[in-house]
């Protein structure tokens, strides 16, 4: 018996690119949101985006960086100001979207942090990857729900990553209060995060229309890795002898237009019609890991594309789900 985690056979690969899975799609007409819109992975998905004829909105804290960033590669991207790790800030931005009566077609949640060397907390008192990658983007899906309802044929994509593999969800301790506080294992709850929101939104938004689904890009070289210095790079593969990135799609080493390709068939291919609730990667639906998954950086294997049992349990995507509105104050309405 096959199940929704089941690879598709969607005739693309991890060669492939954003303008690749987009070809012959025409989008004028639809509205995109971008997180993380303005830089690495996040800009060349919006601006896929926008070549196929969507508008697309990059909400963003440095808004002077990201028009700047969007300006250098032809513009046609607009720029609002929002904070993932500012409540106040995500309520104002989703606030405008809604007020404007849009239909939000595509949400493509891609901003994030990666590996902070030391312990931070939002305002919240929240572990700022988990707030960022996860907690800001959960409020965001919630504020901009009646847009995506509008829709009635919406699709959230979440960008996940591999790293989910180092770590479930800590339940009991998902801000470090209790325990020793590790970039990895932080980050690798995080990711796993992002992977139980699109099943437990995925089964909240189908009578709406609203479909959902998360993804690893592959292992890309870009403003993610900024906390790690450039010899641990090097000797974990990702860069060469010279500090350049490695590109060998075959062991999951893309370049940022390969890495963006799952992000863009996620959001607009045909071939997820009536699908949903799914981890992907390469550019079709992962199958599922049947091993042991949790393990460090240097000894992960890099031709590993599939899902962690845990990181899709519908009944810790419920428990997710509510924790979430417990540390967020919010309700979905």
């Amino acid at each position: 018996m096959t199940t929704p985690q089941t690879p598709l056979g969607s005739g693309f690969s991890a060669h492939s690119t954003a303008l690749d899975v987009i070809a012959g799609i025409n989008l004028v007409g639809r509205l995109a949101v971008v997180t993380g819109g303005y830089a690495g992975l996040g800009l060349e998905a919006a601006r896929t985006l926008a070549a196929a004829g969507a508008r697309v909105i990059v909400p963003a804290r440095d808004t002077q960086r990201a028009r700047q960033a969007i300006a250098e590669i032809g513009g046609g991207i607009e720029v609002q100001p929002m904070d993932l790790t500012d409540p106040d800030s995500i309520d104002a931005f989703a606030r405008g979207v809604v007020r404007s009566g849009q239909s939000l077609h595509i949400l493509v949640n891609s901003a994030g942090v990666m590996a902070l060397p030391e312990l931070s907390r939002d305002a919240r008192g929240n572990e700022m990857q988990f707030s960022t990658n996860h907690l800001g983007h959960f409020q965001l899906v919630l504020r901009l729900w009646p847009a995506l309802k509008r829709a009635k044929g919406a699709r959230v994509v979440s960008v996940s990553s591999m790293g989910h593999r180092f770590s479930d969800i800590v339940c009991d301790d998902i801000d470090y209060t209790a325990r020793a506080y590790d970039p990895w294992t932080a980050y690798g709850q995080s990711k796993t995060a992002n992977i139980l929101l699109a099943v437990e939104l995925d089964r909240l938004g189908r009578e709406h229309g609203i479909r959902a689904f998360s993804l690893h890009p592959g292992g890309i070289v870009t403003g993610l890795a900024k906390h790690l210095p450039v010899e641990r790079l090097k000797q974990m593969g990702n860069l060469d002898a010279s500090g350049e990135p490695v590109i060998d799609p075959d062991r999951d080493m893309k370049s940022v237009a390969q890495g963006a390709a799952t992000h863009v068939w996620c959001a607009v291919s045909p071939q997820l019609d009536g699908k949903g609730g799914v981890f992907c990667a390469n550019s079709d639906i992962a199958s599922v890991e049947q091993g042991p998954a949790q393990g460090s950086l240097e000894s992960r294997d890099r031709r590993t594309s599939r899902v962690s049992p845990y990181a899709i349990d519908a009944s810790s995507a419920q428990r997710l789900w509510s924790a979430s509105e417990a540390m967020t104050g919010m309700r979905l309405e």
